[in-house]
């Protein structure tokens, strides 16, 4: 029997839970040491003059036990925006709940009505659980394409 919960969009109250859930996730993906956002980070990015993302929250009861994390990209080709999952999470105990089908019922619903052409995201390759999950939802891996970074000294080399 799946957990009730109700998907709520983040308020600026909330921002504490999305940087517990966003902790949560970088230590289940061994990447907890590279979490260096704040309270105040992601109060500015979701609820700031010019906010550059969305989050919702899963509660159950009066916990939030889940998150997901977005914003529009752009799509040249067709002239129109694309919904870009950035994260999503689900704490251990509540998974195979239904909570991240929800989640994400709630962001293709999102996503049809800001009239994008497609949802992406990305999945570390060794979390077989998690892309079975997308597979099961229709997901699919995109073809011939590899995601390109520019950070640190790097990106302040260019930038120069």
């Amino acid at each position: 029997m799946p957990d009730p919960c109700i998907l709520r969009a983040a308020t600026p109250d909330d921002v504490g839970h999305v940087l517990r859930l966003v902790r949560a996730l970088a230590d289940y993906e061994h990447l907890l040491a590279e979490v260096t956002a704040t309270e105040q980070h992601f109060t500015a990015a979701l609820f700031g003059p010019c906010p550059r993302a969305h989050a919702v929250l899963a509660w159950v009861d009066t916990q939030a036990v889940g998150f997901a994390l977005w914003y529009y990209t752009f799509s040249t080709f067709v002239g129109g925006p694309d919904l870009f999952l950035e994260d999503i999470f689900v704490e251990p105990e509540h998974r195979g709940t239904g909570i991240g089908r929800a989640l994400f019922r709630h962001l293709a619903r999102t996503a049809r009505d800001e009239n994008c052409r497609r949802m992406e995201w990305r999945v570390l390759d060794w979390n077989q659980k998690s892309i079975d999950f997308y597979r099961s939802i229709g997901a699919r891996p995109m073809q011939d394409w590899t995601v390109q970074q520019l950070d640190g000294p790097a990106l302040a080399a260019l930038a120069a």
